[in-house]
């Protein structure tokens, strides 16, 4: 390759050919413990692209913070494993996803066994797919810290046996991989496989129940007064009604974060004190940790991550008033999965503005195209993601930019 396509990874001409989309990894309890980042905007996987994706993610959020404090897998070429970009990134935080090498030949093995050596000792984590269990890669074996399964290339009947192997000549957790229906999920976790990936984590559970829970109730209801400018006295009887609605308002004013020289001992103080701007916020924040109904704790986050991602691509092209909706359309954007009801009946249990009222049921006004880009950061579909870019003709730099934010953000965020 030339050398002009790695000298510079975060150059303008790199940045802006690459786009980052994400998949989540997530644990037994389907809370998001990690990303996967690909360049979606090449189909061609070699060391300048694997370069190009991990400077692109250090530059929109910085290497200190990467993406927040979850772990990031990067799919990385042997090729790409011995540059020294590798020497600018916290190890801590990445896992390098490593293939077998091309004809399984054992000399190779052996020359690649050395710079993952390396690796290990400079803090990665490594992450391989099954074949690391043949007998030809039983160097590589006690240094594997994860081990991929591919559900799509597996037999299901080879499963519970490639787990087992696993288990016996590795330390490796185990990633179920292109998980697709709730039946896989149970069976892998029965298995002993303790991480999980694949679009059934991304998509909403099948709708099983009108009922809102008691404590989901309140917060719409908060939601509510606060949106038409309710009294204080009428708020304050709603946080009275929920005690850990209560307690975690008070615990939110009076946090560090608030930089208050007197605590706040009374809900009327909290309410005054946070305003309602924020106080709607924060309640919509809290509506999305709610996790009635089976609701994956992973659907929380991504609503949490499309507001925040809404809101940031909205800084600067819209008025601060539609800012903030777009914020409301991002959060609300999973309200379905959320409350377990279809749609149309969750947006009748809030009182919204119409234009993200129009977005959520239509994907249409103003904020339509943006939640459409949202959305597409989060799927495989290229062609989705290109029509979505091209409707908001953002940079694709701009894009990175704010998807990465929302996630780091998401990530620290406690409501």
């Amino acid at each position: 390759m030339p050398p002009s396509d790695i000298s510079d990874p975060t150059a303008p001409q790199a940045t802006g050919m690459i786009v980052i989309a994400r998949q989540p990894i997530v644990d037994a309890q389907r809370s998001v413990v990690a990303y996967e980042l690909f360049d979606r905007s090449t189909a061609a996987h070699n060391a300048a692209s694997d370069v190009a994706l991990i400077f692109n993610a250090m530059t929109h959020t910085g290497n200190e913070s990467l993406v927040g404090k979850v772990t990031i897998f990067v799919n990385c070429t042997h090729e790409s494993l011995a540059g020294g970009h590798l020497d600018l990134i916290q190890p801590d935080k990445v896992v390098l996803e490593v293939g077998p090498v091309p004809g399984h030949a054992p000399e190779e093995i052996e020359v690649r066994k050395h710079t993952l050596i390396e690796l290990r000792k400079r803090g990665f984590r490594l992450a391989f797919n099954h074949t690391v269990l043949a007998p030809v890669y039983a160097s590589w074996q006690p240094l594997a810290d994860y081990v991929k399964l591919d559900l799509m290339a597996l037999k299901p009947e080879q499963l519970q046996v490639i787990v087992a192997a696993v288990k016996t000549r590795t330390k490796a957790a185990v990633i179920a991989e292109k998980v697709e229906t709730a039946e896989q999920f149970s069976a892998l976790a029965a298995y002993g496989a303790t991480l999980f990936q694949g679009y059934w984590f991304a998509r909403p559970d099948v709708i099983k129940t009108r009922v809102v829970t008691p404590s989901q109730a309140h917060v719409l209801q908060l939601i509510n007064l606060v949106r038409n400018q309710a009294s204080t006295e009428e708020i304050e009887a709603v946080l009275k009604k929920d005690a850990m609605l209560g307690f975690n308002l008070m615990r939110l004013i009076n946090s560090s974060g608030f930089g208050l020289t007197r605590e706040i001992t009374s809900f009327r103080q909290a309410v005054m004190l946070m305003g309602l701007k924020k106080l709607f916020r924060w309640a919509a924040l809290l509506l999305t940790a709610s996790r009635a109904n089976g609701t994956s704790a992973a659907v929380g986050t991504m609503a949490v991550v499309r507001g925040r991602m809404m809101e940031l691509l909205a800084k600067g092209n819209m008025t601060d008033e539609e800012t903030d909706g777009a914020f409301v359309v991002g959060i609300f954007s999973l309200l379905d999965v959320m409350l377990g009801m279809p749609l149309e009946q969750a947006l009748e249990l809030l009182s919204l503005p119409p234009a993200v009222t129009e977005a959520l049921q239509h994907g249409t006004g103003i904020y339509g195209p943006m939640l459409a880009l949202t959305k597409a950061c989060e799927s495989n579909d290229d062609e989705a993601f290109t029509a979505a870019a091209n409707a908001m003709q953002f940079s694709n730099h701009h894009i990175n930019m704010a998807h990465m934010e929302a996630l780091a953000w998401a990530d620290t965020l406690s409501i």
